[in-house]
């Protein structure tokens, strides 16, 4: 997972890590944003309908290693399963392709993203940083999502609460091009859709919750049995766009089942395992290719800045 070279990029992945520190807190050793999460292995078997979309080793092998992490948002280590800023929910599955060779997925519980570049993003924290309840209106944050309609259907877009992170379904944020073995392309966004359905808590049924109730349920779980999900691929049809992680496809596209991802253990010596993984959202593998879509290269680069950081923490 090589810095990329631009230090345009580099220096915007700190401006944003800063940022996100200003706004959560300097937790040191955990992530800017997601500080919250869990780490699990299990097993992806593929479909054979994944080797006719890509030629990818995890999609044309039996089965592949996984480590996978569930998370909750803000960079806020302790904040509670209830509190609403937890939402969305992410999951990040890594593929252990071989020794030291991987190919990960990053995905959360809300399709899309609230902007299409970095810099919008950075001037989106910034908005939320000064827009206290008692500013003016309409504050910095009113005015960017006035002039952001990607932005505002984000936020406006349902955040319920799961009821387990294994009754949640997860998205991907980009495109990707997918090439199979005979040459042909096709653009797609992961889905990754529980087995279990996806299940969500009314307000009466999250009053009866405890702070820690997602991840006091995964090991309970996990001793009862594995937690399952299927991967999907939405496909793009001609003239979708691809490169905007803001625009939805409509809900009519093709979508193929590409495998079941099998979680069955929570990882021993957890927190430490966590500071030191570091999911790369650009695929890096045969079969598979970032679009053209901006924030590939800057969340890439801010990935790897804050999981440097995080590792070298005391």
């Amino acid at each position: 997972m090589p810095l990329p070279s631009d230090e345009t990029l580099i220096t915007l992945s700190n401006d944003l890590i800063a940022q996100f520190k200003g706004i959560f807190g300097d937790h040191q050793g955990f992530r800017p944003a997601h500080a919250r999460g869990v780490l699990l292995t299990g097993v992806f078997t593929p479909t054979p309908e994944a080797a006719k979309l890509s030629s990818a080793p995890h999609f044309t092998k039996p089965s592949t290693t996984v480590t996978a992490r569930f998370s909750s948002s803000t960079g806020i280590p302790n904040i509670p399963d209830t509190d609403p800023n937890a939402n969305p929910r992410g999951f990040a599955v890594r593929f252990n392709l071989a020794e030291h060779v991987h190919t990960d997925i990053v995905s959360h519980s809300t399709p899309g993203f609230p902007t299409r570049t970095g810099a919008e993003f950075l001037e989106f924290l910034k908005a939320l940083a000064t827009s206290p309840p008692d500013a003016p209106h309409p504050n910095p944050v009113e005015a960017f999502l006035g002039s952001h309609p990607g932005a505002l259907a984000f936020v406006q877009a349902p955040k319920p609460f799961p009821s387990s992170f294994g009754r949640e379904a997860y998205f991907g944020v980009s495109a990707f091009k997918f090439t199979n073995a005979e040459g042909v392309t096709k653009f797609a966004r992961y889905q990754i859709v529980p087995d279990a359905g996806v299940d969500n808590l009314d307000e009466a049924g999250l009053k009866d919750k405890g702070p820690n109730y997602l991840f006091d349920e995964v090991p309970q779980h996990i001793a009862k049995g594995p937690i399952s999900f299927h991967l999907h691929a939405q496909i793009a049809n001609d003239g979708d766009v691809t490169d905007d992680a803001t625009i939805k496809w409509p809900e009519d596209r093709a979508i193929v089942n590409l495998g079941k991802i099998t979680l069955d253990a929570v990882v021993t010596d957890n927190d430490k395992e966590q500071k030191k993984i570091i999911y790369d959202p650009i695929p890096r593998v045969q079969g598979i290719e970032p679009s053209e879509d901006p924030l590939f290269e800057l969340r890439a680069a801010l990935y790897l800045i804050s999981g440097r950081q995080r590792r070298a923490a005391p």
